[in-house]
């Protein structure tokens, strides 16, 4: 999320209407900037000038811990469901972020705002808990609680699009020229909806963004957990037995998140001219 002056997309390029040109305004997502997969950097200038630092960080933040709680809360639903009541009695079977940023305030709190006002972008995490055990004995179960995550915040792309075309229908929203992370779509109503613009454009972008980087199949992310719904439970207990040792994680994370621009950028450019199917962004 920057809240200096530098009109770039963390993950990547930005795109034209009406034209099959990539214009790259910065490093690529394919280089070491990925690292900074959570970054805000609104392309409008438009936007920028009438959204201060402050609140555009209130915005992200918004977006950020609404998002992570709905993806959390769904993990712990699932498990529920599924038979473990570890997330429930903690209180995470909940959209009240509470109990979440209590679980991990490092996470969710500290290092999301600090990241903000030192670097100009926002990164952090959350957590739920789950009885291992359990998912030994029941691996198709512990799948479905690891998938869920990654569909809530698909649920939260799909919600952000039907409030770009339902603000296009009303007349205060409108396609940009260019896309960018916090700059899906613009408003020329001014005042309050230039906020809602960015809002919905980070609420789509960054949980596009969720869901990609969480379905990697690698540990510790939801994705190898969901490949115990694609092969046998005994297959299913062998891989969390092997995907759950440290150094695997620590591979895991490295591996994906240099991965992450290859997988995301194509998503975007999908995601966007699925929203906008009467304009060509290429």
């Amino acid at each position: 999320m920057a809240h200096g002056g530098e009109p770039l997309v963390s993950a990547s390029a930005v795109y034209h209407r009406k034209r099959g040109l990539r214009v790259s305004t910065g490093r690529e997502i394919g280089s070491r900037s990925r690292l900074s997969w959570l970054r805000a950097q609104p392309i409008s200038r438009g936007t920028e000038k009438e959204l201060n630092d402050l609140l555009l960080g209130a915005v992200w933040y918004v977006v950020f811990i609404f998002s992570l709680t709905f993806h959390e809360a769904a993990h712990a639903y699932f498990a529920m469901r599924g038979g473990d009541l570890t997330a429930y009695h903690s209180g995470q079977v909940s959209l009240d972020p509470t109990p979440h940023l209590r679980r991990e305030p490092i996470g969710s709190i500290v290092v999301p705002l600090l990241s903000f006002v030192m670097a100009g972008w926002m990164i952090g995490w959350a957590s739920t808990p789950y009885d291992p055990r359990w998912a030994y004995d029941h691996p198709k179960a512990a799948g479905r609680m690891s998938l869920a995550g990654p569909l809530a915040n698909l649920m939260l792309v799909v919600v952000a699009m039907v409030l770009i075309r339902l603000g296009m229908l009303a007349g205060v929203f409108h396609p940009p020229d260019t896309i960018g992370f916090a700059a899906v779509v613009a408003s020329n109503a001014g005042g309050i909806w230039l906020t809602a613009a960015t809002l919905v454009s980070v609420m789509f972008t960054l949980n596009l963004l969720l869901f990609v980087f969480n379905l990697i199949p690698l540990p510790p992310l939801d994705g190898s957990g969901v490949l115990a719904l694609l092969v046998s439970d005994d297959r299913a207990r062998k891989l969390q037995i092997l995907l759950s040792r440290p150094q695997f994680s620590m591979l895991g994370l490295l591996v994906a998140w240099f991965a992450v621009g290859r997988i995301f950028h194509p998503a975007l450019r999908w995601a966007v001219n699925l929203l906008y199917p009467e304009f060509s962004y290429g």
